[in-house]
């Protein structure tokens, strides 16, 4: 996707094109395919069945008053599977984040070797989880389900099934995209390092509280930017941590990545995801950017504007940032483009549009917050429209200065007949955010089975309205959405087990004490988490970030008196900002990928935009009513 955002494809960079046709690289390459393609039609069949038992759940409790009972127990038990197994499809795809800002850099050769390290890290890891999730497995065997009765092991054996495919592809991939000197060099020197931790685990022993410096900044650095899958690094320095600093038995690593990954909350991330792909193969998304054209197109900087107000309601429907730039930059870029917009300023806007938006709802980060301190779903999502709207006043600031001076001698302002018929055509797919909001807030459904009307509802669009709806593109887009939903959820998995252990350690008490007797109060509290947050969003991104550091520092801010929706919108933001902006905003490389432009392009415009998102921020941090005042008025 980006310089940040690297495929494990490229492991191959260097070697001659001999190596790969011999016999058994061609057999390992069938094996690979087999496995991906079973589990990938597995994955897929997994999704379209969530999406029918939580949409029966919505019409059995709302319409018909009968709830299921079984229903969020059953849709938990498939999430764990459907995660794990996505997490085997992005393996197989090269598709989990990765930092290779750094790897980026060398020769090809030594590129080519550092990723063939990676890789090699990455099965050491789950070689060393897979044992500790059969026993996990086994011990969950005697624990009963309270609303079906069954074993819990019918759940538990996702992970040891799960990473057991995972190490099996990684090792496929590891002898078919290098010369099995170049693998077992990489297993070699990997296998060394670790030897070396354990043979110094009586030092550790004695430095206390500096092991946390040592795995959890040292550890989890090196293996980042070394370009090891984000969520790899944290597994592996929880991993070192447990063993040589502390008595804990290595397998609450896997309870931790358990209660992770099947949070049932965390299931709207995957029917979001597969959301947002639906509207824009319906059409949905087209529509609504051509009426914003026709109501704006003939303005001086009119199609940023359109652009700013379709990233506002495409994320107000998929909740993923890179579903909603996908959607938008198709559609305006070439007009653009005709009039006169270079190609840096069009991906600098499109990558402060994806700040802006973060705190939209249904954004993934807010499910997220609401998943890992007990925030209330609903309230973030109410919280969340009016800081986006104060972003976007920002970045129009920033448009109106920019293009004051604009030539449209050549624009055609748009009918009033034409403008209406716009509306009408785009008036079902501007509904949809509102019919989510509305289902949340009135209880018709709750956070997680809201995505399945909303994807009954672009459906029925598709096929009814706008009649756009090609089912041979249902499956890929299936699949695709488990990749996503894989490489999501094993990060979040491995940060909770990380944050699980920083939590034990005492880190949590001191980090609450520090951050209390910060002096400013509230004021500094804020001003420093803005600062965290913004680092935070440009290494880690959202998800891993919040999972890692929201258990630590919600609980100290409603200490501080500082309502934890106001704490919500103002990290949100702040992350996005990191996310997005160069030079290591993983967002920023996404929106080039889309674009399909150079990168450095788009580093001097950016800085305008940025500038303007960091005055909304500090708005949204002054004036807490921005982000309550809303539900307050509840």
């Amino acid at each position: 996707m980006s310089a940040h955002i690297a495929s494990l494809e490229n492991l191959s960079a260097g070697l001659p094109e001999s190596a790969f046709n011999s016999l058994p690289k061609r057999l390992i390459a069938k094996v690979e395919t087999v496995i991906g393609r079973c589990v990938e039609a597995v994955a897929a069949v997994l999704i379209a069945v969530e999406v029918g038992i939580l949409m029966a759940a919505v019409i059995a409790r709302y319409w018909l008053h009968t709830p299921l009972v079984w229903s969020d127990e059953v849709a938990s038990l498939l999430f764990l599977w459907l995660s794990v197994l996505g997490a085997v499809i992005a393996f197989r795809r090269g598709e989990h984040m990765r930092m290779t800002a750094l790897v980026a850099r060398l020769s090809p050769h030594a590129r080519a070797m550092a990723d063939t390290l990676a890789v090699a890290a990455s099965l050491v890891f789950l070689l060393f989880q897979v044992p500790a999730a059969f026993r996990y497995a086994h011990e969950e065997a005697a624990i009963l389900t309270p609303a079906l009765e069954i074993s819990a092991a019918w759940r538990a054996g996702a992970l040891p099934v799960g990473l057991g495919l995972m190490a099996l592809i990684t090792l496929l991939r590891l002898f078919r995209q290098s010369s099995v000197r170049q693998a077992c060099g990489a297993l070699a020197v990997v296998a060394v390092l670790c030897a070396a931790m354990v043979a110094m685990a009586p030092l550790f022993q004695g430095l206390g509280q500096l092991n946390l410096l040592i795995f959890f900044v040292g550890i989890t650095g090196l293996c980042v930017f070394g370009g090891v899958p984000i969520a790899v690094s944290f597994g592996l320095a929880t991993l070192g941590f447990l063993a040589l600093t502390t008595r804990m038995p290595l397998g609450v690593m896997i309870g931790r990545m358990e209660e992770g990954m099947s949070h049932v909350i965390l299931l709207s991330v995957p029917l979001f995801v597969f959301l947002g792909l639906l509207i824009e193969m319906t059409g949905m998304a087209r529509a609504m950017v051509a009426f914003l054209s026709s109501l704006l197109g003939h303005v001086r900087g009119g199609l940023s504007y359109v652009l700013l107000g379709a990233m506002y309601l495409v994320s107000g429907i998929s909740g993923s940032k890179v579903a909603d730039m996908a959607a938008v930059a198709p559609v305006l870029f070439p007009e653009m483009r005709q009039r006169g917009a270079k190609d840096g300023d069009l991906v600098a806007l499109l990558s402060a549009s994806g700040a802006q938006t973060e705190t939209i709802p249904p954004s993934l980060v807010l499910i997220t917050i609401g998943s890992v301190t007990g925030v209330s779903i609903a309230a973030l999502f109410t919280g969340g429209m009016l800081p986006g709207l104060v972003m976007g006043l920002a970045l129009c600031a920033v448009i109106g200065w920019r293009y004051r001076s604009e030539d449209l001698s050549h624009v055609r302002c748009a009918t009033l007949g034409e403008v209406g018929k716009a509306m009408l055509v785009a008036l079902p797919a501007m509904a949809l955010p509102f019919v989510i909001r509305a289902a949340v807030v009135e209880g018709v459904a709750t956070a997680t089975e809201v995505s399945t009307l909303g994807i009954a509802y672009a459906v029925l669009a598709g096929l009814f309205f706008y009649r756009q709806f090609d089912l041979k593109r249902v499956v890929p887009m299936l699949v695709e959405t488990a990749a996503l939903t894989g490489a999501i959820l094993l990060i979040i998995g491995t940060a909770n087990g990380m944050a699980w252990s920083l939590t034990q350690s005492g880190f949590s008490a001191q980090l609450a004490q520090l951050m209390g007797s910060l002096p400013g109060g509230t004021g500094m509290f804020l001003f420093v988490s803005v600062l965290a947050f913004i680092v935070l969003g440009s290494v880690l991104e959202g998800i891993p970030a919040i999972v890692l550091f929201g258990p630590l520092l919600f609980p100290i801010a409603r200490q501080m008196g500082v309502h934890e929706v106001h704490y919500a919108m103002v990290v949100v933001l702040a992350m996005g900002i990191g996310l997005f902006a160069p030079p290591f905003g993983v967002g920023y490389y996404a929106a080039c990928a889309i674009g399909r432009v150079d990168p450095r392009e788009g580093m001097r415009p950016i800085l305008g935009y940025v500038l303007a998102l960091l005055v909304g921020l500090a708005v949204v941090t002054a004036v807490p009513w921005i982000s309550i005042g809303f539900i307050a008025a509840r």
